[in-house]
């Protein structure tokens, strides 16, 4: 097997070799289309017949050549910028529809601008998802004279902005925004009552950036569109004051890897008598064993400063993937409750659910994408699997000569603690410049207090302000910074060495470059390499090395540490063996994540389809494209919303306990498709008949002021956010093999014994 899979990588890499020359020789092609000769007038007049070429069928394909050398041109003039020819190989790779990989420093947004303006002269529009807000808005103003000395618009969206900024915004030839918001506004237009409410067209083209992220770490984000919050609950402080007087081995247990934890037969009869709610199996009391298993998790597997913070009164949740707050966010209904009964702090009741769409099913409505990144490579198999996406790795314009020294392994946290605080002590005494990521909020803050004890001043990054962080984050490298940050802070942003000051660029260089430390390894390797790249852009000097105890969260998940008989001690393990072993459980973590992905959109995509099926029929209603009048517009448009938000309330009714059917031997994907495709072939028939009984009671009236008197309106407010998708594969209510045998024991063997007692 093996054997099969080097072969294969061997036969993709020769593949990819004969593109790259292939791509090598459209490059001489547009070096050869020089238009330094020409005036202003004449670009602009090459730029509008091209224009005219593409409107009127020309493939894009055959306009490429003049369109690349067109933009070549006009960067040159308008910014000052000359694209490499590996810039220009990736905008060829990025029009036919590839995953790039370019290293940190290589240009992507330049890159990216290419095949935006190839694509956009149909005038059908494109986008380019970006990583944050001040990504899109700084990425537009910057490459904005190239687009507009070419006669063509190019804007930002924002969160915030008004509706018809909005629509002016996505009106514009190119259009920069965030994944999230371009996700939200779609949803908005879901519920919209009125075209004229509407503000995205018809998607075309899209180009990824970050495309790791987007397309992998976050593909299975749920966005949400709801209605407003209602009123106050205290019902979480009962579960959660029950939870602090359960005791771990005596009425708990973790999963192996730690993802879960579930009540064992004592904790269950504990539990029953702190609530006084008789058997917690019985069916009447599934609600109450679900927020007992919330509140188990809030209070074992949440910790504060590490998963959340609280800050002003309010629980704000850390991504995982940044190590940054992450705005808008919420953890799935009930564990968000419970997690605010822990901190002893106010929760409100969700609104109902009106609309949901991952980022991966949102996406999958382009009908061409491409992306980039710096770091594809290792999940190659997977981009290609679910978005049938190759990757074309793009060889940098200089070589890249980083360092990457061998992970320093230590025996337990203080140790790596000490080693730390040494290494860089010694290091910034040089001058060397020292970008440090950490795991957590905690760590950081925790390193920042030891640094300052050691009278090494630093910048600290763990929160989101996009536009603060990219402006720390730039300075990196000048002589003497020390920056501390959470994973990917300020990602998008390049590293200069000196801060970009030339003489000190040199001193910097003289020294080695910057100098990149991680405080731990990630669950992925590809993780790993991003806060790698940000050191050794351009063929510039650089260095990194990861700092490691057997105490790690991912050490002690994956049983590292019971490998390790070593004593505590203060110096690095050295066994060569150990770094070895943390490769594996990266690949083996991976993999694991890539199944959990592969499972779950077994119970996402149906729904999805049923989505899609229904909203194509909503925008015929909604465009007139169905004979109607305007009242029996606005009245099929209502019930179809108000039956499919009945329809997304009960797929997560059944979601919930889904994996009870397991105990009777079937499979619990085929029975939830089963049971939501049964609810939703009902729902024509629903939406049939409570629109014929309003109808008749409207009396054929057109009248707005009629319909707001029957409640045929928009909700008065609706509210948007992110629900943490890692905790979806694990949520409270899913039992492990031990919860599910307590169960067949309590409500199936004991009763058994009972009836036959004598």
């Amino acid at each position: 097997m093996n054997m099969a899979v080097k072969w294969m990588q061997k036969f993709k890499d020769h593949v990819t070799e004969d593109k790259l020359k292939g791509y090598q020789d459209k490059v001489q092609l547009i070096r050869k289309r020089n238009l330094e000769a020409w005036d202003d007038q004449q670009l602009q007049a090459e730029s509008l017949r091209l224009q005219k070429a593409a409107k009127s069928g020309a493939p894009l394909d055959e306009l490429l050549v003049d369109a690349y050398a067109l933009v070549c041109e006009a960067a040159k003039r308008q910014l000052g910028l000359q694209p490499y020819d590996t810039q220009l190989m990736a905008a060829i790779a990025l029009h036919e529809r590839f995953l790039i990989e370019q290293h940190t420093g290589e240009g992507k947004t330049l890159s990216a601008v290419l095949p935006a303006y190839l694509n956009a002269l149909t005038g059908e529009g494109v986008h380019v998802l970006t990583f944050n807000d001040y990504l899109a808005k700084r990425d537009a103003e910057w490459m904005g004279p190239i687009y507009h000395f070419l006669v063509l618009k190019v804007n930002s969206v924002q969160a915030g902005m008004s509706l018809s900024e909005k629509r002016e915004a996505y009106a514009a030839d190119i259009t920069y925004v965030t994944a999230k918001e371009a996700g939200f506004d779609y949803l908005r237009d879901t519920i919209a009552l009125n075209e004229a409410d509407t503000v995205h067209r018809p998607f075309r083209y899209v180009i990824v950036d970050e495309a790791d992220s987007l397309l992998l770490d976050e593909a299975r984000v749920p966005l949400v569109i709801a209605g407003e919050p209602g009123s106050s609950s205290h019902d979480g402080i009962r579960f959660a004051e029950a939870a602090r007087q359960l005791e771990e081995v005596e009425h708990y247990d973790f999963d192996e890897f730690q993802r879960n934890v579930y009540l064992n037969e004592a904790g269950s009869a504990k539990a029953e008598s702190l609530l006084g709610c008789g058997n917690l199996y019985e069916s009447y009391n599934s609600h109450l064993l679900s927020s007992l298993n919330c509140a188990l998790h809030a209070e074992l597997l949440l910790k504060r400063d590490v998963d959340y913070i609280v800050r002003d009164g309010e629980i704000e949740l850390i991504d995982e993937y940044t190590g940054r707050v992450a705005e808008n966010r919420h953890l799935p209904e009930g564990l968000q409750a419970a997690l605010a009964a822990k901190e002893r702090l106010q929760s409100k009741v969700g609104g109902n659910i009106l609309g949901t769409i991952t980022l991966q099913h949102f996406l999958s409505l382009y009908p061409k994408i491409c992306g980039m990144t710096a770091t594809a490579h290792a999940s190659a198999m997977e981009f290609e699997a679910i978005y049938n996406l190759q990757v074309v790795r793009i060889p940098p314009n200089r070589l890249n000569i980083r360092i990457d020294h061998p992970h320093r392994i230590y025996t337990h946290k203080q140790a790596k603690l000490q080693a730390l605080v040494q290494e860089i002590s010694s290091v910034h005494a040089t001058g060397r410049p020292i970008l440090i990521g950490t795991s957590s909020v905690e760590e950081s803050d925790m390193l920042a207090e030891a640094l300052a004890v050691a009278d090494v001043p630093c910048h600290v990054l763990n929160a989101k302000n996009d536009a603060k962080e990219a402006e720390i984050i730039a300075k990196a490298g000048e002589l003497g910074a020390v920056t501390v940050s959470t994973n990917m802070a300020g990602r998008g942003v390049d590293i200069r060495l000196g801060g970009g000051n030339p003489a000190q660029a040199d001193v910097v260089a003289k020294l080695g470059g910057l100098y990149v430390i991680g405080t731990h390894v990630n669950e992925s390797v590809r993780i790993d390499n991003q806060l790698r790249g940000r050191s050794a852009r351009q063929g510039d000097p650089g260095a990194s090395v990861f700092f490691v105890s057997l105490e790690d969260e991912l050490m002690v998940r994956f049983g590292i540490h019971k490998l390790i008989r070593a004593p505590k001690q203060d110096q690095a393990i050295e066994e060569s063996a150990l770094r070895g072993k943390i490769a594996h459980i990266q690949r083996a973590n991976m993999a694991q994540n890539f199944y959990i992905r592969q499972e779950l959109n077994g119970y996402s995509d149906m729904v999805e389809d049923q989505r899609r099926i229904l909203y194509e029929e909503r925008l015929g209603i909604l465009k007139g494209e169905k004979p109607m009048s305007p009242s029996e517009q606005r009245v099929r448009l209502f019930y179809i919303d108000k039956f499919w938000a009945d329809h997304l309330a009960y797929v997560s009714y059944i979601r919930e306990g889904i994996h009870l059917e397991s105990l009777a031997n079937r499979n619990p994907i085929d029975e939830f498709h089963t049971q939501i495709m049964r609810a939703y072939e009902q729902m024509p028939a629903k939406i049939d008949r409570e629109s014929a009984n309003i109808l008749a009671r409207l009396k054929g009236s057109n009248d707005p002021a009629e319909w707001e008197k029957f409640g045929l309106k928009s909700p008065t407010s609706t509210r948007t956010y992110i629900i943490n998708d890692q905790y979806i594969e694990n949520k409270p209510g899913t039992w492990g093999l031990d919860t599910v045998f307590a169960y067949y024991i309590r409500k199936i063997i004991k009763p058994l014994f009972k009836l036959s007692k004598y």
